[in-house]
């Protein structure tokens, strides 16, 4: 990284920066303690009064002592659903954890949340985790306690491809890949909801509180007029004894829980994907120092260079083009020992050299021609060689204007759609400021299958800035009503801006995109080193890394 300073200079912006994101992060953090309250303190007691334990309680016994939890989907719903009291993390919890040393998904209905109901929102959670245990090859637990859908909202839950049938279609898909499927029915299980444990490979009951059948004592007497409680229905005892529907019936929580262990104990080891790993290296520099390093107001410049340096191992880093198409940074590197490859929106300010000797200055987080046919290059040499690719997105957007359309800023930025979009080398995602427009989709956002895709704090994602979409939409309704002979005047031109940079302020915010699932969790900047070198651990799962077939990229 010819003339790149590593350190970072102690002016009077590094202490405002570190403090502005640190209370960025503490005021996540605290967000994410009231929603793991869920349903109360007084909840949580009824069910301990029931001898059930909380889905909280039921994976810290499932997971190895002493070992950590990865929960995703934490914000799931945060801001929604308040016409019917809010959904804290959708009624739903989910995550990765270790069993007998073995990565496992774990999903847990929490029953202190609507009886743990599925909302729409529900459904996109748990269809989110099965797709991480399909692609990286992970056994999935399912931690069963819910009510079934919540009726209110059954419209929006139902019929569609994505709805909640599509659960039990990747039941199918999971056993027929391989990937074992456990599940524990720890309370009742109804309607369309018995279809989940009973589809999963190996189902256990636990007697008194779990129940199961298509149609609970009240529908029953409603639609045939039989008279029947909920044990002799579906409970423990006919399900596992009569019905033949689940496999063993236990008589509590921790022996059901204790059993899901045994099981997984057993599991034979599997073939891994073979990405390079070799012993770690620190960081040059400490990780920590990211705070320092992104501006507060996100529409500022800063050097991405310095960021990268703070995870990669020893600062070592095998650039690709360094000269060429510097707004888009790509490189190889090593992060706690494993093999990358970088893809980062360079967000300081450069200096393009033209012919004679003339230079054109080119805005940091835009991305270009040039840029774009960089990174397509890379992409394909990373598939070539079986090296996971890492997406450090901070990107405004594409570069616009009549030179760049005629330079074919469109074709350029296709080919670099078409790379991501077909590269089978798992793809790590982390926004670390902007993500507007196109830039999102180039970069591996959400709609390109990145495998995990995590944000900072400050993160922003929209299809533009608040600034550009106030004023486009302003001249927008200039132009309708001079076509209507009206004027707008100042004070309500004012306040239309006012109104629509609010709402984008909202809109734009990392916690609409965390509860609607955009992403999969908000990560602590100084995490990110040990969160990427774990999410390779976990994408080395899966050894069926298929051929590279780009389609049609033109050169």
């Amino acid at each position: 990284m010819p003339g790149i300073d590593k350190s970072i200079k102690k002016d009077k912006h590094y202490e405002k920066r570190e403090a502005y994101h640190k209370g960025l992060l503490e005021h996540i953090n605290k967000i994410a303690s009231e929603i793991k309250k869920a349903g109360g303190e007084k909840a949580i007691e009824k069910l301990h009064s029931q001898k059930k334990l909380h889905a909280r309680e039921r994976i810290d016994l499932l997971i190895d002592k002493d070992s950590n939890f990865i929960e995703l989907g934490l914000f799931t719903a945060y801001g929604m659903y308040s016409e019917f009291g809010g959904a804290p993390s959708s009624g739903t919890i989910f995550g990765i954890g270790k069993i007998h040393g073995r990565d496992c998904v774990i999903v847990a209905n929490d029953a202190t949340v609507k009886a743990g109901a599925w909302f729409p929102i529900t459904c996109k959670k748990n269809l989110r985790a099965q797709e991480i245990a399909m692609e990286n090859h992970l056994p999935i637990i399912y931690l069963v306690d819910s009510a079934g859908v919540f009726l209110p909202l059954q419209d929006e839950i139902f019929p569609d491809k994505e709805h909640f049938g599509r659960i039990f279609r990747n039941n199918a898909i999971l056993s027929s890949m391989g990937i074992p499927q456990i599940a524990a029915i720890m309370g009742p299980c109804v309607a369309g909801g018995a279809y989940l444990p009973i589809m999963s490979d190996e189902t256990i009951i636990v007697e008194g509180s779990g129940s199961i059948f298509l149609a609970g004592p009240h529908l029953v007497k409603a639609a045939i007029g039989e008279v029947i409680d909920t044990e002799h229905l579906g409970g423990g005892e006919v399900s596992s004894a009569i019905s033949g529907i689940s496999d063993e019936k236990v008589p509590d929580d921790e022996t059901a829980l204790k059993k899901i262990r045994s099981l997984v104990s057993k599991f034979g080891n599997n073939e891994k994907a073979g990405f390079n790993r070799i012993k770690p290296v620190p960081p040059s520099h400490p990780e920590e120092e990211i705070y320092r390093i992104i501006p507060e107001d996100s529409t500022k410049p800063y050097n991405t260079y310095e960021l990268i340096y703070r995870i990669i191992d020893n600062g070592e880093f095998d650039e690709y083009k360094p000269s060429y198409g510097q707004t888009i940074i790509t490189g190889y590197a090593r992060i706690d020992g494993w093999a990358v490859g970088i893809v980062a929106n360079q967000r300081d300010i450069v200096k393009k050299k033209m012919p004679k000797g003339h230079t054109e200055m080119q805005l940091g987080g835009v991305i270009y021609s040039d840029s774009a046919d960089k990174a397509t290059r890379f992409i394909l040499n990373c598939n070539q060689r079986k090296i996971p690719l890492l997406f450090l997105q901070d990107v405004t957007g594409f570069m616009v204007g009549s030179q760049s359309e005629h330079g074919g800023i469109i074709k350029d930025g296709a080919k670099m759609v078409n790379a991501v979009a077909n590269s089978t080398v798992p793809k790590i995602t982390i926004i670390t400021g902007n993500s507007y427009g196109a830039g999102n989709y180039a970069m591996c956002g959400k709609a390109y299958d990145p495998r995990f895709i995590f944000a900072y704090p400050n993160a922003k994602i929209a299809v533009m800035g608040g600034a550009q979409a106030s004023n486009v939409l302003l001249d927008i309704k200039i132009g309708q009503l001079k076509k209507q002979g009206k004027e707008i005047h100042a004070e309500d031109k004012k306040k239309f801006l006012e109104d629509i940079h609010k709402k984008y302020d909202e809109q734009t915010h990392v916690l609409y995109a965390a509860s609607r699932l955009w992403i999969d969790d908000i990560i602590d900047p100084a995490e990110t080193r040990e969160i990427i070198s774990y999410c390779i651990e976990l994408v080395n799962n899966n050894p069926d890394i298929k051929k590279f077939n780009p389609g049609v990229i033109q050169t």
